[in-house]
């Protein structure tokens, strides 16, 4: 008969093993496989706002820049002269828009989510392969048309998945490009490549969300569009990627910034604008696709008060200025 205490030593020497080794699994990379496959349902508690208290990129990082007190581009007078009119529109809210919710939605998710295959249409090339975990549930930007951007976070691995023209088909996804993340590195995309964005940016980096205004702080660079004919075809960092679009020698390539100019009396409006009024001063706009003039792209929520978010339409180009690039 064996000694009961050396019975007990084995069953906890089990157990610490047991723990252990799904401890190491999970720091594990979890772009390399992992996950339940198949997009089985999982038990995961995470919510948007998780996403807010996990780290995007390290502090160094130029999406966490404070560029307030950068110089002023020297051909500044030019280049804002062709938006000097154009005013912001928040391009995001509450309710639906043509039978969608208005912007950019996103989920999160538990590192022991289904990884879904991934079936790149026209830039595979260009795009981290699969598979995702993106549940096949996850909301799609305007239902399926326009960009039809589709973005997971990964809140426990620090990990950000998007893709561009996105579409369920059957068992899995398909998308004319993607993108993974690592929002505890300072990795660029390669050279020349794009992302879910033109620009080969991370787009949830640049999203408006409801759940930073109940933070009271937003602590990065906006994103925002242009037309064609205002945006040169190349891009600065971090930017990877240009376009061929139409703009002239006065105007801006991809990855540039516009700040809110700092004499901009902000007292005026709510507490919710004043909180986006303060982000535009000190960490700007930054150029990421081509689309309307002025757009800054946000979150769809409920909460969202889109008679107020009217009134960022106040705001022209002539009250911003161009950061100093090149």
């Amino acid at each position: 008969m064996k000694n009961p205490a050396h019975l007990v030593c084995q069953v906890l020497l089990l157990i610490i093993s047991s723990w252990f080794l799904a401890s190491c699994q999970k720091k594990d990379n979890p772009h390399n496989g992992g996950g339940n496959g198949g997009g089985t349902p999982v038990v995961c508690n995470a919510t948007i706002a998780n996403a807010e208290n996990i780290p995007v990129f390290p502090a160094d990082n130029p999406w966490n820049k404070d560029i307030s007190g950068e110089p002023v581009d020297p051909y500044n007078t030019q280049i804002i002269a062709a938006i000097s009119s154009n005013v912001v529109k928040a391009d995001f809210g509450s309710g639906l828009w043509q039978g969608a919710a208005i912007g950019i939605p996103y989920v999160a998710v538990c590192a022991n989510q289904g990884r879904i295959p991934i079936n790149f249409t026209d830039y595979g090339d260009e795009s981290d392969p699969g598979p995702y975990p993106i549940p096949l549930s996850a909301p799609i930007e305007g239902n399926g048309t326009g960009d039809s951007h589709v973005i997971a976070v990964d809140i426990e691995n620090g990990y950000l998945y998007e893709l561009f023209n996105a579409h369920v088909n059957g068992n899995h996804w398909d998308a004319s490009s993607g993108a993974v993340f690592n929002l505890n590195s300072n990795q660029l995309r390669p050279e020349t490549w794009t992302s879910a964005d033109a620009a080969g940016l991370p787009i949830f980096p640049g999203l408006v969300r409801y759940e930073e205004i109940i933070k009271g702080v937003i602590d990065h660079p906006i994103r925002f569009t242009l037309t064609s004919n205002n945006v040169k075809p190349a891009y600065i960092y971090p930017a990877r990627h240009k376009v061929n679009s139409s703009g002239g020698p006065y105007s801006l390539p991809f990855g540039a910034r516009i700040k809110l100019k700092a004499s901009f009396d902000i007292s005026g409006f709510s507490l919710t604008n004043q909180i986006i009024l303060r982000a535009m001063k000190k960490y700007g706009l930054i150029l990421a696709d081509i689309g309307s003039n002025l757009y800054i792209s946000g979150a769809p929520d409920e909460r969202w008060n889109n008679d107020d978010l009217r009134r960022l339409g106040s705001l022209h180009g002539s009250d911003f200025e161009v950061v100093k690039f090149n």
